[in-house]
């Protein structure tokens, strides 16, 4: 297993997410459920991003590129 890494989320998100688990007061979920599923895609458009940025070869270089335009929302006909 890789090196553990941090994530940071907003204050706000923090907060919705410790009156969840430890206060067990239990509104908010939709808007819990929608912060998280934001960062998960930054997340994972960060991934991509970054091994676009550090492949090895230019073949991994250029599908990891086509990776990150398709998910960021790229129309085909927009990228270089």
């Amino acid at each position: 297993m890789g090196k553990k890494k941090n994530v940071t989320i907003p204050e706000e998100l923090f907060i919705d997410l410790v009156k969840y688990f430890l206060a067990d007061i239990r509104c908010d979920e939709d808007r819990i459920r929608l912060g998280l599923q934001e960062k998960m895609e930054a997340m994972v458009k960060r991934e991509l991003y970054t091994r676009y940025k550090t492949a090895g070869t230019p073949e991994e270089r250029e599908q990891a590129r086509r990776e990150y335009l398709e998910k960021v929302g790229m129309p085909e006909n927009f990228r270089w």
